[in-house]
């Protein structure tokens, strides 16, 4: 028998309320969001265990990054229950931009994250 950890995502939302992760994903292609929306329900169904799965990589102590084709999802876990997308943009170079990684860890710095 299997057990599952149910994760809950938090989407990066500005003080005005707008969900900025959200709005990039509705911009997408119907096909691309497909697969960001197959990844964050593998994460709320199995948990931690779903970023064995992802391709993933640390960019920063414990911010982290999932590649999904050219899309990168910025995000840390704050504990078994709990991920944070922090920001998604499109991979332009062969590595995230230095200007995203900073705005990722900016955001999770205000948060507390790290």
């Amino acid at each position: 028998m299997m057990y599952y950890q149910y994760m809950e995502i938090y989407d990066y939302t500005t003080k005005g309320g707008k969900n900025l992760i959200e709005e990039y994903m509705n911009k997408l292609p119907a096909s691309m969001q497909a697969e960001i929306i197959d990844a964050r329900t593998l994460i709320i169904e199995t948990g931690v265990e779903a970023f064995v799965y992802l391709n993933t990589r640390q960019i920063y102590k414990k911010l982290w990054e999932i590649k999904i084709s050219q899309e990168r999802i910025m995000y840390v876990i704050r504990d078994a229950e709990t991920v944070f997308f922090l920001h998604i943009c499109k991979k332009q170079k062969g590595r995230a931009e230095k200007k995203n990684i900073e705005l990722a860890k900016k955001r999770a710095k205000e948060a507390g994250l790290i």
